[in-house]
């Protein structure tokens, strides 16, 4: 899947329609997103943020009784088409979940399993991935001397980066994340935003946040979501101080949610 750059949109989201059976969970979306650029969607519980983002490298298709209509352009193609490689598009778009989810396995064939699915078998070309992936989480020197130890045995801010250094090993055009620190302490979480700053130099980076803070911390843009629709869309500090739709406003300033 080759990545095309005539436009700064990875990810080009058109009328896009969401099903849970008889649920109308997403409705007419339309939604660009930039590369290298870090956006954030917020919305109260239940408001479609997190169908959208698992729509993004169809991590839903499989539900049963999921219906998806619409587009979801990335590099050009669209990947609601039934011939969608999904172990490719995964390479390409890789995602992290709300609590660090190791695998039962050490840390180094944790970081290395997604090459390894992809064909790599050549113990220094891992290794190689396997480091450049500990070192962009920034967690190359806290485990170094335990690459063969149990994922498992690592702190819940340690788990996380490692599962993010899992999906970066695939090297990754796009990282999808799932509200990653919300199990974390503020100490971890800190760590998991100055990491976010700095991997949207490589990568472009989609994050749900229940936290509206840390979307106005971390984010280049945020996209407000209410009941499956796409409310508002902008820059994330027109957002927080110049919102245009005054749902948009109530929610960010308290009013529900």
């Amino acid at each position: 899947m080759a990545i095309q750059t005539l436009t700064r949109n990875i990810f080009d989201v058109k009328d896009l329609n969401l099903w849970y059976g008889d649920h109308h969970a997403l409705k007419g979306v339309y939604f660009p997103i930039q590369k290298k650029e870090v956006t954030a969607m917020i919305g109260p519980s239940g408001c479609g943020k997190s169908t959208f983002l698992k729509t993004l490298n169809l991590m839903n298709k499989m539900i049963p009784n999921v219906k998806i209509t619409g587009e979801v352009n990335f590099a050009g193609q669209n990947i609601l088409h039934s011939k969608t490689d999904l172990v490719e598009l995964r390479k390409h778009v890789g995602m992290v979940f709300q609590k660090g989810n190791p695998f039962p396995q050490s840390i180094y064939d944790n970081v290395a399993y997604g090459p390894r699915i992809h064909g790599i078998k050549k113990k220094k070309h891992l290794d190689e991935l396997v480091i450049k992936a500990l070192m962009d989480v920034a967690l190359w020197n806290e485990v170094k001397d335990r690459l063969n130890a149990p994922a498992l045995g690592l702190s819940g801010g340690q788990q996380q980066r490692l599962c993010i250094a899992r999906a970066l090993a695939t090297k990754p055009d796009v990282l999808l994340m799932d509200e990653p620190t919300s199990a974390l302490d503020p100490i971890s979480t800190l760590k998991i935003e100055e990491l976010i700053f700095e991997l949207k130099e490589k990568y472009t980076i989609v994050i749900v946040t229940h936290n509206m803070q840390q979307a106005a911390r971390v984010s280049d843009r945020t996209a407000f979501f209410l009941m499956g629709e796409l409310i508002e869309f902008a820059e994330t500090s027109k957002i927080f101080s110049t919102p245009k739709d005054s749902r948009t406003e109530d929610y960010i300033t308290g009013r529900f949610g």
